[in-house]
């Protein structure tokens, strides 16, 4: 990229991946804007983590380069028909290791049978709004499905992932050593 601006966009148009040209308000940029906002939500919770949370830490920058893999995807023009994508791809293995990261780190509280408070520490606060992020971007994607077509994989990687953040949040409690609380409905 030889400069920042290409004025392109001035007129309430972007590109997509393969030089189709589409307004701005077009499902698929709002989708792809969605995802870019919950990479960067994730972006501030890794920057809050210290050398406790190492692991997590990880796994949030693997989070966050598999977002940029969706966002390629969704900002893909069709490729013509009977021709395969060159598009980078979300696939069944991102999901896989997202379960995995659920499994180990939802265990402590496989017990916990309610909601909790959103919150916490620093982090675990930072993660469950990414969560929340991750839920609103999940309901753009299925807006778009309507529209255009998102491959199933797409739709199952990006439930999964909120699922995943929900469950590093309660470990970013435990390592901060917060209790969850548990929303009280007499009030």
């Amino acid at each position: 990229m030889s400069r920042i601006y290409t004025r392109g966009g001035d007129r309430g148009e972007t590109g997509l991946r393969g030089e189709l040209r589409v307004a701005k308000s077009d499902p698929r940029i709002e989708a792809t804007g969605e995802i870019d906002e919950l990479n960067a939500t994730l972006g501030v919770a890794r920057a809050e983590m210290g050398e406790p949370m190492k692991e997590l830490r990880e796994i949030v920058e693997r989070m966050q380069h598999e977002l940029f893999i969706l966002g390629a995807e969704l900002a893909s023009a069709p490729p013509p028909e009977g021709t395969a994508t060159t598009a980078p791809q979300i696939a069944k293995r991102h999901t896989a290791r997202l379960e995995a990261d659920i499994d180990r780190f939802y265990a402590p509280f496989v017990g916990l049978n309610t909601f909790v408070l959103p919150g916490g520490g620093r982090v675990g606060s930072r993660l469950h709004l990414a969560r929340t992020v991750a839920r609103r971007a999940e309901r753009s994607l299925v807006r778009l499905s309507k529209e255009h077509p998102v491959r199933p994989e797409v739709l199952v990687y990006l439930n999964r992932l909120s699922d995943t953040l929900f469950s590093l949040a309660l470990a970013a409690n435990l390592i901060e050593k917060y209790r969850e609380i548990h929303p009280d409905y007499t009030r």
